[in-house]
């Protein structure tokens, strides 16, 4: 059985978008980083600080991890939502495509939830004539799943 959401709504797609592990690599590399700079001044410094910077940055990178979620009724990319009787179509980005859409071909209106290790995305346009924002990209790591599941 599907899980239910607080609305009561059935569960259609559900996705989390966190950092890759690349990125908790550099979050390391960079707390180690701090311990060359202070290791001179400070030997315990050498220890504390690394430890200190890489504990902010995991708070820092775990702030950045947003969930998509697709219902019966509504779609959840962040903390934004919208029903989905005012979605158009849907329409799956690959990682080019979903640059592009991001950089040159973008609406300044569009509503974007994007996450900078995640290349696709799912470009859904919006059909209600009063929302001024044309359309919604959201970064997914299965575009084609999260386009159904909308489609659906």
């Amino acid at each position: 059985m599907a899980p239910q959401t607080h609305t009561g709504s059935t569960v259609r797609y559900s996705e989390r978008l966190g950092p890759t592990p690349a990125w908790w690599f550099v979050a390391a590399v960079l707390a180690a980083m701090t311990a060359v700079m202070v290791y001179p001044v400070w030997h315990w410094g050498g220890l504390i600080v690394p430890l200190i910077t890489f504990a902010l940055l995991v708070l820092a990178l775990r702030a950045t991890i947003k969930s998509v979620v697709v219902t019966d009724r509504e779609l959840y990319a962040g903390v934004a939502h919208i029903e989905r009787a005012l979605l158009g179509e849907v329409t799956p980005l690959d990682k080019q495509q979903a640059f592009e859409a991001r950089g040159f071909r973008l609406d300044a209106r569009a509503f974007l939830m994007t996450r900078p290790w995640i290349g696709p995305a799912v470009r859904i346009d919006i059909a209600d004539p009063a929302d001024p924002t044309p359309y919604w990209i959201v970064s997914t790591r299965r575009p084609e799943e999260l386009a159904a599941a909308l489609r659906g």
